[in-house]
Order: C-alpha cells, then sequence, then structure tokens
C-alpha cells in the first residue's frame, strides 16, 4: 500500500503500475521488493520476481535509489549547467518506467515503481522491512566485475530484515526448468 500519491509508470501500461512520488524512505505493507539500477542483472531479477508476483498473487514493488551522480541526465542537463532536483527526480522516474515496460511484464502483476534520494544499500534494507521477499540481481553497475556479487547485493544479503533472492546473470526461468526436467527424465 502506498503512503505517497501514485503516478502512471510505464508507458503503454494503464492498469496496475504506478510510481510513488521520490522520498528518502519506502514503507511497505507486503509483497516482493525487487531493486532496480538500469543494469541488465536488475532486469532479469525484475523478470523472475514479477513471474514469482504473478504465481503467488502478491504485490511487486520496484526500487531505484539514486543521487545527483548515479541518475540518468535530465533533457535539460548542459555541460556547465546543474539542472533543478525535480529534472532529476524526472529523469530517474522516467529511466525506471521504461524499465518496467521494456521488461514485458504479465499485465495481471501489481507493480509499483518507487524511486529514493539515497544510497542504494540503505534504501533496499528499509524497504525490506515490510516486504515478504527482497528480490536483488547478483551485480549492478559497478565496475568490479571478478566480483561473485556486487557490494549493494552483499550487503543487502547480510543486512535485510527479511528474505532475500539474488538472481545471477543469465538466469532463465525456461532454461531452469529445461535442466530439470531433462535431469528427472534420465
Amino acid at each position: 500500500m502506498a503512503l505517497f500519491p501514485q503516478r502512471p509508470c510505464g508507458r503503454g501500461r494503464q492498469e496496475g503500475v504506478a510510481v510513488v512520488d521520490v522520498t528518502e524512505v519506502v514503507h511497505l505493507e507486503g509483497g516482493i521488493l525487487v531493486g532496480h539500477d538500469g543494469s541488465k542483472c536488475a532486469q532479469e531479477a525484475l523478470g523472475w520476481a514479477a513471474r514469482l508476483a504473478g504465481r503467488a498473487d502478491m504485490d511487486l514493488h520496484v526500487l531505484r535509489a539514486w543521487s545527483m551522480m548515479s541518475a540518468p541526465r535530465p533533457t535539460s542537463w548542459v555541460p556547465g549547467y546543474v539542472p533543478p532536483l525535480r529534472e532529476y527526480e524526472k529523469a530517474v522516474r522516467d529511466e525506471l518506467s521504461a524499465h518496467v515496460s521494456a521488461a514485458g511484464l504479465d499485465p495481471t502483476v501489481r507493480v509499483t515503481c518507487h524511486v529514493v534520494h539515497t544510497s542504494p544499500a540503505q534504501a533496499m534494507i528499509a524497504a525490506a522491512a515490510g516486504a515478504d521477499l527482497l528480490v536483488m540481481g547478483a551485480r549492478g553497475r559497478g565496475g568490479f566485475k571478478g566480483l561473485l556479487l556486487g557490494s549493494v547485493s552483499d550487503q543487502v544479503v547480510h543486512h535485510a530484515p527479511c528474505p532475500v533472492t539474488v538472481v545471477r546473470p543469465g538466469y532463465s526461468t525456461r532454461k531452469a526448468v529445461s535442466e530439470t526436467l531433462a535431469a528427472e527424465a534420465e
């Protein structure tokens, strides 16, 4: 249940998706929380979490934490000019909406997008206090390719107040099901 006014999220989607105004903390009342930083791993985690939310008839909350350094550039950005914070908020909201739309989620899944102006680990851990499950991609936009988990995923796994699922890069539900069926047939 959202505590703030909601706006449409995701182009072409008219029902079941909303964006909550930018804030520093998100308070959830159940559901699946998935972190999204715009990376391929985050997009895979979003798809995984949405499939689970659909099967379990749970709400799906997509959270994007940001700072001016990690936010996409507003359309008004030019060298030497720092746009107002509202324009950064809009750029973050628009990018998250585009990612949710691009995921091709089942339209019956109830999705709420949240944009939070704080550090990613802090935002995920705080929001997870009200979630039934937190889902993260294994690696985000960090530059340490040799790591099995990204630094945010690692912090969340160790400090989240709810169960955490980490979705590895390249994971595919169909692939896992195919491998399981093949193993059972042998």
